[in-house]
């Protein structure tokens, strides 16, 4: 009997009754922790672009694409807003002298970098 294309290429099959089943074995993959970054991120592509989600998932490396995006994000946001609230002059001497300027300004400031993180790296 001709090998099939499957164990030309190395794989076997186990018989369970009348028939012969492959053996197949899922890799091994090392979960990383995935923050609210990568979440969203997920959620956008499994909403918007789910032929890239399931490529991802099945070649198992969506939980590694995610948290690397998840990393990036992050990164990006505390850049942003370091450089936003330099720019802007909200220091710690503001924070000292008038806490809720430094808290509005403060707020201001992670909003418009949440959204540029989002427009940049997750919902794209």
């Amino acid at each position: 009997m001709e090998k099939s294309l499957f164990e030309q290429m190395g794989g076997k099959y186990e018989r369970q009754g009348d028939y012969l089943l492959p053996c197949l074995t899922v890799p091994a993959v090392e979960n990383q922790p995935i923050g609210i970054w990568g979440q969203r991120h997920k959620r956008y592509l499994k909403e918007h672009h789910r032929i890239l989600y399931y490529n991802l998932l099945t070649a198992c490396k969506l939980n590694s694409y995610l948290a690397d995006i998840d990393r990036q994000a992050e990164e990006m946001f505390s850049r942003l807003v370091k450089q936003m609230a330099e720019r802007e002059s909200v220091t710690e001497e503001l924070k000292a002298k008038d806490q809720m300027a430094w808290v509005g300004r403060m707020n201001n400031i992670r909003n418009r970098a949440t959204e540029i993180v989002n427009e940049e790296l997750i919902y794209r």
